[in-house]
């Protein structure tokens, strides 16, 4: 099922690529990304990703690849929205391997080049919401989940499964002494018909090149309909399981952070409303909010997903 319309996108909707190609323009308080931040395992070690375009996309305005990668959430780095963008420069990120077990026919430890099919990789913009009411539109760069999970031969009994990130405090200082400020290693889960789902995708890259450091190299997931924070980064284990993993946030809150955690305008926080949200690169921080979208704009997709689910209960 394709997502919004297929089609060539307006040259006037797209940062130029001269703009986005310029290392300067991506800089924030002289904060570079260094190489490592630009090269992910061997297999990624060229900059430029090829890919094909793929039909799923959306009409929005591409959001600026400076914002992109100056303005996140990966609390590995510290907890301001610049920290990333300053300090994921020290991550090394090749080489890469990736923990595949549990209930699969094929458990093994990957190296990312294994894992990942290069001659695989597509293009597909995607609406990208914070559960901060903040949003992006992305052109990311990567393989549908579903296909890494078919090859890895999910068992009949499998019916979640389950990712762990990067524990490296040495390279991470948000994982050290007194600047931890959540448990490691930042765990995440779907169930596997959520995973299985085509709109699910391994990123390994963005704007057409190699994922930087700060958006969560050299391999994370995407899934546009969940708030970001379901989106991990830098993965390093893929478990597939029986029963539903735990996953950070809800550890850390589970009174804000439910498993599913769709975007649902209907749902607040508990500390402020879902009902609208703020596009980053539309005007700073005084632009006219929009109203938020059930599934993030993906409700056509994925909402036959939660049939007969209490989406207030199953937050």
């Amino acid at each position: 099922m394709l997502i919004g319309k297929p089609r060539d996108i307006k040259s006037s909707e797209i940062t130029p690529r001269s703009a986005y190609l310029n290392r300067r323009d991506m800089l924030v308080g002289g904060a570079a990304f260094g190489a490592a931040g630009l090269v992910g395992g061997d297999a990624f070690a060229a900059t430029k990703l090829d890919f094909k375009k793929s039909a799923f996309t959306v009409d929005d305005k591409i959001t600026s690849m400076r914002d992109v990668t100056t303005y996140n959430n990966y609390y590995e780095f510290g907890l301001d929205k610049s920290d990333p963008a300053a300090y994921a420069h020290t991550l090394t990120t090749s080489p890469w391997s990736v923990k595949v077990d549990g209930l699969v026919g094929k458990p093994a430890t990957y190296q990312l080049e294994d894992l990942i099919k290069t001659s695989a990789l597509e293009e597909r913009v995607y609406r990208f919401r914070c559960v901060e009411a903040w949003s992006m539109v992305i052109p990311w760069v990567g393989i549908p989940l579903a296909d890494v999970l078919k090859r890895i031969e999910p068992q009949g009994s499998a019916k979640f499964v389950a990712f762990e990130t990067l524990v490296r405090p040495s390279e991470m200082p948000g994982q050290r002494g007194v600047f931890q400020s959540l448990p490691w290693p930042y765990v995440e889960g779907l169930r596997l018909d959520e995973a299985m789902h085509p709109l699910t995708l391994l990123a390994v890259g963005l704007y057409g090149e190699t994922l930087p450091n700060q958006n969560g190299a050299p391999i994370r997931l995407v899934v546009p309909w969940k708030y970001g924070f379901k989106s991990i980064k830098s993965i390093v284990r893929i478990s597939l399981t029986e029963t539903q993993p735990r996953t950070t946030w809800n550890i850390a809150g589970p009174r804000e952070y439910g498993f599913y955690s769709n975007v649902n305008p209907a749902v607040d926080h508990p500390r402020w409303s879902q009902a609208t949200e703020r596009r980053i690169g539309e005007g700073g921080v005084f632009n006219k909010r929009r109203d938020t979208l059930p599934f993030n704009g993906y409700a056509d997709q994925v909402a036959s997903l939660y049939s007969g689910m209490d989406l207030k209960a199953n937050y």
